[in-house]
């Protein structure tokens, strides 16, 4: 068992303290930070099980799993704050996923990897592809507030209709992308490209694979996700308000740093194995299934919790996950990186973190 896997494991103990915290009526900051930190061994188990049942069940549905199950945790804590009345949070949560995996995850790969090797390359091509999707996407994010900018007397109802008929469009896309790399793996996502690694990694390590362990575990950690996201998200309001932070720094900065602290993990250790594509797939990956996948689904499932969610956002949020991904795309196009690129990367993502704490 490797010091990542002992750690994350033994991270599974604030799982019982979040609960005992949520009973015996701690203080609600140290309520937020136990389920804060329980989420991230249970984000990284559910992982686990996800790319062992893909490895059983092939490429095809497999990367299917892979892409359905990539971002749960993320998801399963947007449903429950939608579901408690955080629009605004929940909106500034897609943004910071989208900055984060961005910056932080790639910029620590590629500075680490860099230190390590100089030098990594990956394929352009893959970059090129997952970039124009970006791209795609966030146009699809900013024409609300165009639209609201551009017009005069918009009633609310009409950015609503906007946003669902765009979030279907969007899933549609997903679906064709999905389909995309499973018909051509040279221009795979994150799913297939993460499952060739492991495929050999297990086959160095393991003989036999206990499927039914491995879906129980899955089931398991899905549903006790679910109770400690209860947790965590009755605890943010008033977190937010002891340390007085803003809807949006608390959105864009601090959940994705727990959501996904396990695929900066991934991102990290892949780079220092001189796995660089494997880091490019993972950051842009999981950031086209937030955006292409859990955005349009969220948006389409929040009339079930008699609220209106829309695709309208927060403006510098906008140009901040706009900027990410322009650097990002620019400095990934080559197919090659450097730790200078990946401490650039860094920069911004502090110098957007500053800008966000200060926005009022």
């Amino acid at each position: 068992m490797t010091t990542q896997k002992k750690i994350l494991l033994g991270m599974l103990v604030f799982i019982p303290l979040a609960i005992a915290a949520e009973w015996f009526k701690f203080p609600s900051t140290l309520t937020f930070v136990f389920a804060a930190l329980g989420i991230v061994p249970l984000a990284a188990l559910i992982a686990e099980s996800t790319e062992e049942i893909a490895d059983v069940i092939g490429p095809t549905f497999g990367g299917l799993l892979n892409a359905t199950f990539g971002n749960l945790t993320e998801m399963v804590v947007s449903i429950v704050a939608l579901r408690s009345g955080l629009i605004e949070v929940v909106k500034a949560s897609i943004l910071g996923a989208i900055i984060a995996n961005m910056l932080l995850g790639l910029g620590l790969a590629m500075l680490l990897g860099g230190l390590k090797f100089k030098e990594q390359v990956f394929e352009p091509k893959i970059a090129r592809l997952n970039a124009s999707a970006l791209l795609l996407a966030l146009l699809v994010l900013l024409t609300p507030s165009a639209i609201q900018f551009t017009s005069v007397g918009l009633t609310g109802s009409t950015i609503q209709e906007f946003s669902v008929v765009a979030s279907i469009l969007l899933l549609v896309f997903y679906g064709f992308s999905v389909f995309f790399s499973a018909k051509f793996p040279l221009t795979s996502t994150s799913a297939e490209i993460i499952e060739e690694v492991l495929e050999k990694e297990k086959k160095e390590h393991h003989d036999s694979k206990d499927t039914i362990k491995q879906v129980a575990t899955l089931l398991g950690c899905t549903v006790v996700l679910v109770f400690v996201s209860e947790i965590l998200v009755g605890s943010l309001e008033e977190t937010v308000k002891v340390f007085h932070l803003t809807e949006l720094f608390t959105g864009v900065i601090l959940l994705p740093l727990f959501g996904g602290f396990v695929e900066y993990l991934t991102c990290i250790s892949s780079s220092l194995k001189n796995q660089m594509e494997l880091s490019v797939s993972v950051a842009i990956g999981s950031t086209l299934q937030i955006v292409l996948l859990i955005t349009p689904i969220l948006v389409l499932i929040s009339p079930l919790f008699n609220q209106h969610l829309t695709l309208e956002f927060n403006l510098f949020g906008m140009f901040a996950a706009g900027a990410a991904v322009i650097v990002t795309n620019s400095i990934s196009s080559d197919g090659q990186s450097n730790w200078l690129e990946g401490l650039l990367l860094l920069i911004l993502y502090a110098v957007l973190g500053v800008a966000f704490y200060l926005h009022p």
